[in-house]
């Protein structure tokens, strides 16, 4: 019989050996593991590491020791964007020459363009500007570009867009463009025509409908690159240290489109575009066309800062799409950029027309090429000539344009009105909020922070659905009649198969009479 002592050894061990409900473990199996491990060790100071060797073992009790599938460590966003944006910070040093310095791209400075529009209450901070210069510097790097600039930043719903403006050297940059329109343009099946005995069979045949007549309206083609609305072109990308994606050229449907929908953009450029009426394209393009709108319409420059080549005529003065930089520009007091007449700022982008194009294209011109190739000499109906589009030319002063629900066009600013000298002027579109100018001495500049959105006053409509079908027109080919009924069908089918059995016996006589 046992004693109490006995007993209650038995009774102490039986709870060390009972296991948690939780880890599944004892404590009597533990402090067996954990007495053996320090006895293999031995550390110095035991009592000091028993809660870390104890802590270590309860670890390793719930670690499969092989693991089938690999540890990946979670990043988050930010830590995968600040490894990306450190690449940005490395530096390269290489030896150059000065013919090499010369043909470098112009870049131009950020941190002197940030000072002066934080005069005028415009901007983003600092450190996010030096990173869009050191992501445009990589840019240069990887594109073969003569002059960048940052064009401005778009929000989106779920990412923005950094923009930047480049012009590419010559000969440069439109084998990419080339590409695109081939694999856009893909082999077409063309249907061969038709004999002209083929077409007498159907005619003669009443169960076939009539040919549709109906041509589609011509296509009015884009413009070509550096001319038009593809005169510059641009990369954006979501944040510095991300890779610059390169926007295609924009058409004339789009750009046509684009001003009778408005979408908020997501950050995503292969994200859809679902509107009434239909566009052309996904996000990318309709991007690319907003940045065109507001490029025309927001661009300006003081007065004289840009000028016309002395050997073009005046009678084309509306033709003119390029200019040049006037040497002889010295600036322009404040006073005078600051007028509310806005006479002293002038558009240097040109006029979008509704046409979708800078220069405006004849229609009816291309539809009769393609009617002196075509063999058929039929009379055909001359179609009216369309009247061409105008619009203001360029280097037009800010004080043509139309005004804003009653308002100026434009508003200015003024950083201070103290030291005069080193007043800077501001000017802001009413018309687009969130682009931005301002001039001082013989700087300025340009710039787009916004959700690329025209103002509207009221509420935005969409357009409503078109109307539906008409009925078709009844031609001698195609008359409606009752049904026959189950009566007029049987005698019918009766009628039929007596014909078939008289020409039966016809041919039989004939073959007796042979």
């Amino acid at each position: 019989m046992a004693t109490s002592e006995e007993l209650a050894f038995q009774n102490a061990k039986a709870y060390l050996l009972k296991n948690s409900t939780v880890s599944n473990t004892n404590i009597y199996d533990h402090l067996a593991q954990l007495i053996n491990k320090l006895l293999d060790e031995r550390p110095e100071d035991a009592v000091d590491v028993v809660e870390d060797v104890s802590r270590d073992l309860k670890g390793r009790a719930f670690k499969q020791e092989a693991e089938n599938i690999q540890e990946v460590e979670a990043r988050s966003e930010a830590v995968a964007l600040a490894e990306a944006q450190s690449k940005l910070f490395e530096t390269k040093v290489e030896e150059e020459t000065e013919a090499d310095e010369d043909m470098q791209p112009v870049i131009p400075d950020l941190a002197e363009t940030a000072f002066y529009f934080e005069q005028t209450s415009v901007g983003l901070s600092r450190e996010e500007l030096f990173r869009i210069f050191l992501a445009m510097k990589q840019l240069t790097q990887d594109q073969p570009v003569e002059t960048v600039r940052f064009w401005g930043k778009i929000f989106g719903t779920r990412a923005n867009y950094i923009v930047a403006e480049v012009e590419f050297k010559d000969g440069e940059g439109d084998e990419e463009d080339q590409l695109e329109n081939d694999e856009g343009d893909g082999d077409i099946d063309v249907p061969q025509r038709e004999s002209s005995e083929d077409q007498e069979d159907d005619m003669e045949s009443p169960d076939e409908p009539p040919k549709s007549q109906y041509k589609p309206p011509p296509v009015i083609p884009r413009e070509e690159n550096r001319m038009g609305t593809n005169k510059k072109t641009y990369f954006v990308t979501n944040e510095p240290g991300t890779p610059w994606v390169r926007l295609p050229p924009v058409t004339p449907p789009q750009i046509a489109i684009a001003q009778k929908i408005r979408k908020f953009l997501t950050g995503r450029l292969d994200a859809p575009i679902v509107s009434n009426p239909p566009f052309p394209g996904t996000e990318t393009n309709y991007l690319r066309a907003q940045i065109q709108r507001i490029s025309a319409a927001t661009q300006v420059s003081p007065m004289n800062y840009y000028q016309f080549e002395e050997d073009e005529e005046e009678e084309e003065e509306e033709a003119r799409d390029s200019f040049i930089v006037n040497t002889e520009f010295e600036g322009m007091p404040y006073k005078e950029l600051a007028d509310p007449s806005l006479n002293y700022w002038v558009h240097h982008v040109q006029y979008i027309l509704p046409q979708g194009r800078c220069v405006w294209y004849n229609p009816v011109q291309k539809a009769e090429e393609e009617f002196e190739d075509e063999e058929e000499e039929e009379e055909r109906e001359e179609p009216d000539e369309p009247e061409p589009e105008k619009g203001p030319a360029l280097l037009t002063p800010l004080s043509e344009d139309a005004q804003v629900d009653g308002q100026p066009s434009w508003s200015t600013t003024l950083s201070t009105s103290f030291a005069t000298p080193y007043t800077v002027v501001g000017i802001h579109s009413n018309r687009w909020p969130g682009a931005h100018a301002f001039a001082i001495d013989r700087k300025f500049e340009n710039v787009y922070v916004g959700w690329g959105l025209k103002y509207q006053p009221g509420c935005f409509q969409p357009a409503l659905p078109g109307a539906g079908e008409q009925e078709h027109v009844k031609t001698e080919f195609i008359t409606e009649t009752d049904d026959p009924t189950p009566e007029e069908e049987a005698a019918l089918r009766a009628a039929q198969e007596g014909a078939e059995e008289q020409e039966q016996e016809e041919e039989d006589e004939e073959e007796d009479d042979d």
